[in-house]
This record gives C-alpha cells, structure tokens and sequence, in this order.
C-alpha cells in the first residue's frame, strides 16, 4: 500500500505526508505545531529541507542551525539530527536515494 498522500502522525505535534518519490528522490512535506520536536535521529540518505513558513531551530551532529520561512538546510547520511519547531511551521524535505523505511517498504 502506498503512503504517497496520506498525512500521518510523527512525533507529537508533528504530521507528515509523502507528496512524491521517484527512482532515486522523494519529498515529504512536514508540519510542526508550535513547540513540537522532531526527535534527533540519523539515516543514511541525504536530506535537503526548506522551510515554508515558521521558525525551527535545527541540531545537526551537535551544532545549532536556525532556520526560517525561505531558508533551506541540508543535512548529510548518516548525521544526527533533529528540529524543535520555534513557531507553528512546515518544512519541505527532500531524501536521495528513497527512504523506503517512510515509503513502507522496508
């Protein structure tokens, strides 16, 4: 079954939805409520996220990246990181290659 579309519940305070994947690319759309966390976590594909409206505050292998509505940050494989949302706000990400792990088929 194909999660592409359908919004579901992340971290508390945080809902995502899949808008697209390709062979090797995909995007995510992702809104934060004011204050949600998205929790510090690693993967091995490289992340490219920008930010659509709000203010979050991005932890990125121990060093802090603010981040606001038009600004985009790029987070390597396999770094840990994690976001705290500063004001209500969505974020626009992008993995390569897919994250099947998001997609269900792993």
């Amino acid at each position: 079954m194909s999660k592409i579309g359908i919004w579901e519940n992340a971290e508390p305070g945080v809902k995502r939805c899949i808008l697209n994947a390709g062979e090797a690319i995909m995007m995510m759309e992702v809104h934060f409520e004011a204050g949600a966390e998205g929790y510090v976590h690693s993967h091995p594909h490289e992340q490219m996220t920008y930010c659509l409206k709000g203010s979050f505050e991005f932890n990125v292998d121990g060093v802090v990246h603010p981040l606001k509505a038009g600004e985009t940050l790029r987070v390597p494989g396999n770094a840990k990181h994690g976001c705290r949302a500063l004001e209500a706000g969505a974020l626009l990400d992008a993995f390569t290659p897919l994250r099947k792990d998001l997609l269900g088929l792993e």
